[in-house]
């Protein structure tokens, strides 16, 4: 019986903690929306930096021209238009509109130079290998991750004050024995 109530009060407590945690995480998404599209571009550079070596591996076998420059290039311009969007949403001031046209500039060679090398690897003798075809895979879900980063973001303004109705205040029972508050600073 003891051992029962022990485990119902432990989950209880992991409830509760668990509770707080998502809602603090609402409340810091609320405040910040702009963290929703900026973790899916992050997914998007990450996924395709783990994926590194496949692609290196492709561009080894197949070798055709402007592949290996097409792989630098969507690299790099990965990892600045996470700067360009960290840089287009200042803390407490209005969006930097030049900031987001060229992140958006960038989303869009990071997509030229993927389409590219799919159509590089498509058009190859080697395109039904095995790694060949891992890297188109690879490279289908980097264009769809940057898409639904542009997307998210093309789409803050809807969502922002949807995000903002949510209720996450923290419900407070009053115990009804607070009397009057005497702040004339005279002694009784």
């Amino acid at each position: 019986m003891e051992k029962e109530n022990v485990f119902a009060k432990c989950i209880n407590v992991l409830w509760r903690g668990l509770r707080e945690f998502l809602r603090k995480l609402m409340v810091s998404i609320k405040r910040k929306p702009h963290y929703i599209p900026l973790l899916v571009m992050t997914v998007a550079y990450v996924y395709y930096s783990l994926n590194l070596g496949t692609v290196s591996w492709t561009t080894l076998h197949i070798n055709l021209d402007n592949m290996g420059l097409a792989e630098f290039v969507s690299m790099l311009v990965g990892l600045l238009l996470l700067v360009c969007f960290g840089n287009a949403f200042p803390h407490r001031k209005k969006v930097n509109i030049l900031m987001l046209c060229l992140m958006l500039v960038f989303v869009g060679v990071a997509v030229y130079c993927d389409t590219f090398y799919y159509s590089v690897v498509v058009h190859s003798d080697k395109a039904s290998e095995d790694y060949a075809l891992k890297m188109l895979s690879i490279l289908n879900v980097h264009r769809i991750l940057l898409g639904a980063g542009v997307l998210l973001t093309a789409l803050l303004p809807v969502y922002t004050p949807l995000l903002r109705k949510i209720n996450t205040n923290i419900r407070v029972e009053d115990n009804g024995s607070i009397g009057a508050i005497d702040i004339s600073g005279e002694d009784a």
